[in-house]
C-alpha cells in the first residue's frame, strides 16, 4: 500500500517518541478539522474539541494522560432532532512500537487502569488521531432527546423495552397455585 492510499487523519499532531518526555501539548481542533471529524462520526457539527495531555516516555513507550473536552451537536437516534452534547473525559493512552513478530491468536486483556495501547511504526506517533478516536468512543450512538417517545408513537414504534425478546412474557401470569 502506498502512502497516497492512506487517508490523512482529520486532526493530526505527530510527535517524535525520542522527544516526548515531559511534553504537555494542548490540542485544539480548528474549524476545518472539526467539520471533517463531524462528518467522520456523523455529527451535525463540533463546536469545540480540545485536549490537554502530559507525556512520559520510558524507552520506546510513551504514556499520555490528560482530558478531552468537546461540545457538539448530534442527531437524536429516534426523532433526528439536534441535541447539544458536552463531554469531559479522562484520557490515557500508551503508544507502543509495532511488534515485529505477530501472534494472531494471542488474547490480550487490559484492566481499567491500563490505557489503550496504540501501535506506531518508526519513531513517530499521532496524538491528534488518538484524541479523535477517543471522541468517537465517547459519542453515544443511541442518544435520544426529549421528543423521542413522541416520535416513536407517531411512527408506530414501541419503546426499546417493548422490542425486547422478553416483551412477550411481560403479560404472562406466573402461577404456582394451580
Amino acid at each position: 500500500m502506498t502512502d497516497a492510499a492512506i487517508p490523512r487523519p482529520e486532526f493530526s499532531l505527530t510527535l517524535d517518541v525520542r522527544q516526548a518526555e515531559g511534553k504537555a501539548p494542548h490540542l485544539e481542533a480548528g474549524e476545518a478539522e472539526r467539520a471533517a471529524i463531524a462528518t467522520r462520526f456523523s455529527l451535525v457539527r463540533i463546536d469545540r474539541l480540545v485536549a490537554d495531555i502530559e507525556l512520559h516516555r520510558q524507552d520506546r513507550v510513551v504514556e499520555a494522560r490528560g482530558r478531552l473536552q468537546a461540545d457538539f451537536v448530534q442527531s437524536c437516534a429516534v426523532s433526528a432532532e439536534d441535541l447539544q452534547v458536552s463531554i469531559d473525559e479522562p484520557l490515557f493512552f500508551r503508544f507502543v512500537p509495532e511488534p515485529t513478530i505477530y501472534a494472531p491468536d494471542e488474547e490480550v486483556e487490559l484492566s481499567a487502569e491500563e490505557g489503550d495501547e496504540i501501535e506506531y511504526s518508526g519513531t513517530h506517533f499521532d496524538l491528534g488521531e488518538a484524541v479523535t478516536q477517543s471522541l468517537g468512543l465517547a459519542i453515544d450512538p443511541f442518544l435520544t432527546g426529549p421528543d423521542a417517545d413522541v416520535a416513536r408513537k407517531v411512527a408506530g414504534i414501541g419503546t426499546p423495552e417493548d422490542q425486547s425478546p422478553f416483551a412477550a412474557l411481560k403479560g404472562l401470569a406466573l402461577g404456582g397455585d394451580g
